[in-house]
């Protein structure tokens, strides 16, 4: 594969070149300009290697190989979270430095992406004829909604089994359940006019502002937080929103500067970051529910929190209901997926487990994840790469990269793991 590798890194050059966050829609560019764009390099890319390629109304595109009668799906998608802040190099750049290719979308999702093409390419050079219709599809609304693929099973037809390389290594068996609520703590007369943080409900809060009704210069010092004019402005780090723990959340030390000036934000803070009602505890498995408050603003004496909520994947979402129904505040759920579970012992897994460890030499066993990935789309579907355990956490943070070591690796794994399931 390594014929490939240079022509693999600047397709992944390329694409992160376009900033494919969800962005203002139009007819034919359903979730914005750069996206579409994103889209259509992808598919032109494949064109040019003599595949048959589909763009269904810029939401989605596939790329097929092979007649037979039973599909199996590689599904990636081509869109982004926004860049967020504190980046040393352009995010939108797709810069090779450092033996790393750095932007946003590198990991997530479009070097995989793009690694799985160029798996596919290989395999046809090599004369290889695939058992199965191979479809790679490429969304454009992970991120933000998974309309992309809403659309696809409405004017295509979404095979049952496939893989998603939009995670982890070794193999993800589960993925938990996805329940984003924007939560409403009522207050007559707030300590502040104005309080806004957060880019992306899935995105730990990296950046949180707020203009104080009285500022106290010690006490927002004592706190870490900026003053700048009127405003206090608090600086976090960036993470996915499945795993909060790899990020600092810059909404709480705006909420305590007000905590002794509002019984509305205590209870806040004491039902979100203390976690007095235990819904962290909850627990499987699959690990503990994870609760990441991400977006924040005030509007109209109504202060609005949403929260990436992952529960474990042997419970429903109704069990997390009644822990937040003990809030005693309206919300709403604004976006909801059931968990993913698999038998660890099927076919699909221990193929890819077997690849996994032909690539590796390493053992391993798989594992279950907070992140939501395309395979719960499918009947039978799992996660598969491209991080590895050890990695350093990019994917939703600045500084966002994928090595060129690793896309090596990737172009390997994706081939044989595609050539293993097709045959």
């Amino acid at each position: 594969m390594k014929e490939y590798l240079a022509s693999a890194v600047r397709s992944i050059s390329e694409s992160i070149r376009f900033d494919s966050s969800r962005q203002k829609h139009s007819h034919t560019a359903p979730f914005g300009q750069g996206a579409l764009d994103c889209l259509l390099h992808f598919l032109a890319l494949a064109e040019d290697m003599g595949f048959v390629t589909h763009n269904y109304g810029g939401y989605i595109g596939d790329v097929e190989f092979g007649e037979g009668a039973e599909e199996f799906a590689v599904l990636c998608h081509l869109d982004v979270v926004p860049a967020g802040n504190g980046w040393t190099k352009d995010p939108f750049s797709g810069i090779v430095e450092d033996n790393k290719i750095w932007g946003r979308g590198a990991v997530d999702d479009k070097g995989p992406a793009i690694c799985c093409l160029y798996a596919l390419k290989a395999l046809k050079d090599e004369g290889f004829v695939p058992s199965k219709k191979i479809k790679l599809i490429v969304g454009c609304n992970e991120e933000t909604g998974w309309a992309c693929i809403d659309h696809y099973k409405e004017v295509a037809d979404l095979p049952e089994t496939g893989f998603s390389p939009d995670a982890n290594f070794p193999v993800i068996y589960a993925e938990k359940g996805i329940l984003h609520v924007r939560l409403h703590f009522r207050m007559n007369k707030a300590p502040f006019l104005f309080l806004e943080g957060g880019s992306s409900n899935n995105m730990v809060c990296d950046y949180c502002e707020a203009t104080p009704r009285t500022l106290t210069v010690t006490k927002a010092r004592a706190l870490g937080l900026d003053i700048v004019g009127k405003k206090i402005v608090a600086h976090g780090k960036s993470a996915h929103g499945s795993t909060p723990e790899k990020g600092e959340n810059a909404i709480l030390p705006v909420l305590k500067f007000f905590e002794d000036k509002s019984d509305v934000v205590r209870h806040a803070i004491a039902c979100i970051f203390d976690d007095v009602y235990g819904l962290k505890t909850l627990q499987d498995e699959t690990g503990n529910l994870t609760l990441s408050p991400n977006t924040v603003k005030y509007r109209k004496n109504d202060l609005q929190i949403c929260c990436d909520i992952r529960y474990p994947a042997t419970m429903t979402a109704e069990d997390v209901h009644v822990i937040l129904r003990k809030f005693g505040v309206s919300y709403e759920t604004i976006y909801h997926q059931k968990p993913l579970l698999s038998d660890k012992d099927n076919e699909l897994i221990t193929t890819l487990l077997g690849v996994y460890e032909e690539c590796t030499g390493k053992k391993a066993e798989p594992i279950a994840i907070g992140g939501g990935t395309y395979a719960r789309a499918l009947k039978h579907g799992v996660a598969f790469g491209p991080e590895m355990e050890g990695d350093e956490s990019v994917v939703h943070q600045k500084d966002e990269y994928i090595s060129i070591d690793r896309v090596e690796l990737l172009l390997n794994m994706y081939k044989k793991a595609i050539e293993q399931l097709t045959k």
